[in-house]
This record gives C-alpha cells, sequence and structure tokens, in this order.
C-alpha cells in the first residue's frame, strides 16, 4: 500500500515538473519571439536609415511613401531634361563657335580680296602687276572653299545652307548657317570658274559703279556680275552671315543660362522635398543600431537559456 502511495506521489511530481517546465518553455518561446521581433524591428530601421544616407533621399523607394516618392521621380526626371536641354544647347553653341572662326576667316579672306581688286585697278600697275594680283586673288578663293569645308562632329557646316535643331524641354530652337563656298559667295561660277577677273579696266570700273547693289543683284540672282562686284557682295553677305551666327550664339548663351538657373531652381525644390537631413537620420542610425545590438543579446540569452534548460532534461 505505501509503494503504491508513494509511486502515485512521484507520478504528480513529475506531472506538476512536466507543467512547470512547459510553462517556462512558453514563457522562453514567446520571449525569443519578441526579442526575435526587436531584432528585425531594429535591422530594418538600420538598414532604412542608411539607404536614406546613402541615396541623400527621404524616399529611395515607392515602399516609403508611393506618392512622395512619385512626386520626387517626376522631379528628377525634369532636372534630367533640364540638363540634358542645358548639354544640347552647349554643344550647339561650341559648333557655332567653330562655323563663327570659319566665318570670320571668309571675312578676313574677303577683306583681302577687295584690298587686292582696288590695288588692282590703280593705273601704275602693268599687266605683270595684276598678274600677279590674279594669282593671290585666286588663291585666296581656294582657301575660302578650305574655310567652307570646316565640320563639327563629322558634319559639314557652311558648305551649302544647312540648318540644325536644338532640342530642348522649353522649345526647339533652329539655327541655321548659309552657303560660304566660293560658289555660294559668287566668286566661281558653276563650274569653277573664277569671276574675279582682273584682266580688263571695262570690269574693275564697273565693280565701283555697281557696288551698292551688288548685295540684292546676288541676292535675285538675276544677272551676272563683274568680279570686283561679287567681291563687294561676298563681303557684305559674309558680314551678314557673322552677325547672324553672332546673334545665334547669343540666343543660345541666354537659353544656357536659363536652363543652368531651371536645373539649380529644380534642384534646390528637390532637396528641400526629397533631401535626407543627414544630421538627424545619422542620429537615427546609431539608436536602431544600439537597438539592434541589444535585440541580438536577447536573442542570444533566449538560445542560451534553452539550451540549459533542454540539458536539465533526462
Amino acid at each position: 500500500m505505501y509503494c503504491h502511495q508513494s509511486l502515485k506521489c512521484h507520478i504528480i511530481e513529475a506531472e506538476e515538473r512536466i507543467s512547470q517546465f512547459d510553462f517556462t518553455e512558453r514563457k522562453m518561446v514567446m520571449s525569443g519571439i519578441s526579442a526575435l521581433n526587436s531584432l528585425n524591428r531594429a535591422h530594418n530601421t538600420t538598414m532604412s536609415s542608411m539607404q536614406k544616407i546613402a541615396t541623400g533621399s527621404q524616399h529611395p523607394s515607392a515602399s516609403y511613401g508611393p506618392s512622395d516618392y512619385a512626386i520626387s521621380q517626376r522631379m528628377n526626371s525634369n532636372i534630367g531634361a533640364v540638363q540634358q536641354s542645358n548639354q544640347n544647347t552647349q554643344t550647339s553653341n561650341a559648333m557655332l563657335n567653330v562655323a563663327s572662326g570659319a566665318i570670320k576667316n571668309t571675312v578676313d579672306a574677303l577683306s583681302s580680296l577687295k584690298e587686292n581688286i582696288l590695288n588692282a585697278m590703280n593705273g601704275t600697275n602693268t599687266d605683270s602687276d595684276r598678274g600677279a594680283l590674279q594669282k593671290a586673288v585666286d588663291q585666296t578663293v581656294s582657301q575660302i572653299n578650305d574655310n567652307a569645308s570646316v565640320t563639327f562632329n563629322g558634319k559639314s557646316l557652311l558648305d551649302g545652307g544647312r540648318t540644325a535643331t536644338v532640342a530642348g524641354v522649353i522649345g526647339n530652337n533652329q539655327i541655321s548657317f548659309g552657303d560660304m563656298t566660293a560658289q555660294g559667295l559668287g566668286l566661281v561660277d558653276e563650274n569653277g570658274n573664277s569671276n574675279l577677273d582682273l584682266s580688263t579696266d571695262e570690269g574693275m570700273q564697273n565693280a565701283l559703279a555697281t557696288v551698292d547693289n551688288a548685295l540684292s543683284i546676288a541676292t535675285e540672282g538675276q544677272q551676272q556680275i563683274s568680279s570686283a562686284q561679287n567681291g563687294n557682295m561676298d563681303f557684305e553677305s559674309a558680314l551678314d552671315e557673322a552677325t547672324t551666327i553672332g546673334a545665334q550664339q547669343q540666343r543660345l548663351e541666354y537659353q544656357a543660362a536659363n536652363y543652368t538657373t531651371m536645373q539649380e531652381n529644380m534642384a534646390a525644390a528637390d532637396a528641400t522635398m526629397d533631401g535626407t537631413d543627414m544630421a538627424a537620420e545619422i542620429t537615427k542610425l546609431r539608436s536602431s543600431q544600439t537597438q539592434e545590438q541589444l535585440a541580438m543579446y536577447g536573442v542570444q540569452m533566449y538560445n542560451h537559456n534553452r539550451a540549459n534548460i533542454l540539458n536539465l532534461l533526462p
């Protein structure tokens, strides 16, 4: 009888111990889950702060706020478009600089042509003198053709009335180039033969008489003009082309300045709306890192205690 009661007592005691163990185990499991959740939250906060600091944006992805993220992305897209428009303008201005330099050389060459023509009209010159001046004129005409062959990025600029489009967010601009070849300026005919003949007095006298209407005659293309007339017309045409290029350059400079201002203002607006407050975010990062370390310690303690309890089992 005693043995029976003693056995029953042992059974009851064992059941109570098992019950207490189960309760302790459940508490430990809940504690471990809580520690793990705290670790995950702290880790997510740490990663979020690191991403914001790395990108400089409060909304590096849509998960940080779909509406604000969409606004920020549209703003960044607009900033990129303005930046590219500014780059287009700067590149086009560089192209105009190349064309302007070539036209200046042509204006200088035409000035030299005019001087030689006036020199040839001097009655003290012999036929030999005029022949030497004719050679100088022909060489200058060849140089003008060389000037007209100038290129930018592989594209010819002054060899025959070309246009280019400068694309931008506030509209496209058209820039144009005149025909600055010897034929385009009327220095040679369509067969390449020179229109600047210094061998006759009549041709040179006609040049002085028609110098005022040379440009209009050339524009209308109504009649052939003498060599010196062509010389004066070409000089005026080249000056007109030079001033046209200069006006286009000035317009592009204003446009580039406008794009730069737009880009700065949009970048400032984006920084205000979406820029990361580095001081606040770094403080937040340090706090989350501390919380993460504490949560990690809690998980480690759970694993350690659970292992100790399991070791107590028979």
